[in-house]
């Protein structure tokens, strides 16, 4: 057991009562010493279950208190920037949920103050938490796929599920490109690096009433490095009451499959060319007891415990959140104008 010496202040309490779990964690230095949310109520149930000294409605005050050191955002999207540049700017590292920001424009902002402030920044992508895909990360980086010649991800979670807890994402409204699209497009920039053009199509599937984006998205990516992907996130569709989110790797020595589904058990399958009549190996990964995501999270907020502890940079910091933004962006391009388009890349 370790001192809980870093205080931790969370905004937002949807997804983010998720981060109340690391008060219990013992080898955690990290502790919620005050959370904010527009809801008094559950501020005086969460701050009495989980002995929670401070709470408040105004997020300013969250991010001015002294014995507070890290801010985790986890807001309604459009909120992310406001939120997260004024925790930067009353001196707080920040841990931000996906995605960092909807827009390139406040992107570049948040790097800009990154870059000058040298706080630590972490953008909360669960894909790359999720055991299922570090695994691949593993093989990928050991040399097990060889080079990806083809790789494709998807993100498939039927809107209707989660609309009506949130009411904020019809009265925002959510731009499901960078809430939903970013995971898929997150972690195919992690195993493949940097974008470097973007094709996209989308469809309204009229499943969501009065929504008035398009809510299911095909989008093609090339990437510098010469392999070309494909994402798909489709949350206009009919589906059980669950996100599922996979990754396919064809590699020039195997293939490998990788798929998470909330609360229910993952798997990964893998092909390996020199195995003679190419026998499929399987690994089950049990559903998390912890509550699905909530796992994801706390293996992150340890990641970014040991990069203060250890100076180092969290991943994915703040410029792959950006690029990620972009690559929404440009997509977002596409569908508007048609054509190819060049996501930014100068953060």
């Amino acid at each position: 057991m370790v001192e809980k010496s870093i205080g931790l202040g969370v905004i937002g309490l949807g997804m983010g009562s998720n981060v109340l779990a690391i008060n219990h964690v013992l080898d955690s230095k990290l502790v919620v010493k005050g959370i904010c949310d527009i809801s008094e109520d559950k501020l005086r149930t969460l701050a009495k279950k989980w002995q929670i000294p401070f709470w408040t409605t105004d997020y300013r005050q969250l991010s001015t208190q002294e014995d507070i050191q890290v801010v985790a955002i986890f807001s309604p999207d459009h909120l992310h920037a406001e939120h997260a540049l004024a925790a930067m700017h009353a001196g707080k590292h920040v841990i931000c949920t996906k995605p960092m920001c909807t827009s390139v424009e406040d992107a570049a902002q948040m790097v800009h103050l990154v870059d000058r402030s040298h706080l630590k920044f972490l953008v909360g992508q669960t894909m790359r938490f999720d055991p299922e895909f570090a695994n691949a990360k593993l093989m990928y980086e050991d040399g097990d796929l060889g080079e990806i010649i083809f790789a494709e991800a998807h993100y498939i979670h039927d809107a209707r599920t989660f609309f009506p807890s949130s009411p904020w994402r019809m009265q925002a409204p959510q731009d499901l490109m960078y809430g939903g699209a970013c995971h898929p497009i997150d972690v195919l920039r992690w195993f493949l690096g940097d974008v470097e053009e973007v094709h996209a199509y989308g469809r309204k599937s009229g499943l969501i009433p009065n929504y008035p984006y398009e809510d299911d998205y095909l989008i093609n990516l090339k990437f510098k490095n010469g392999a070309v992907g494909r994402v798909l996130t489709a949350c206009g569709v009919v589906q059980p009451p669950i996100a599922t989110m996979q990754v396919v790797l064809y590699g020039t020595k195997a293939t490998l499959v990788s798929q998470y589904g909330d609360q229910v058990n993952g798997y990964s399958r893998v092909v390996f060319d020199k195995l003679v009549k190419k026998p499929v190996a399987t690994l089950v990964y049990p559903a998390e007891t912890e509550g699905g995501l909530g796992s994801a999270v706390i293996r992150f907020l340890l990641h970014f415990e040991e990069c203060l502890d250890k100076d180092l940079e969290p991943s994915p910091g703040v410029r792959e959140g950006a690029r990620t933004i972009a690559v929404g962006s440009a997509a977002w391009e596409s569908i508007r104008k048609g054509g190819v388009f060049k996501p930014r890349l100068d953060f």
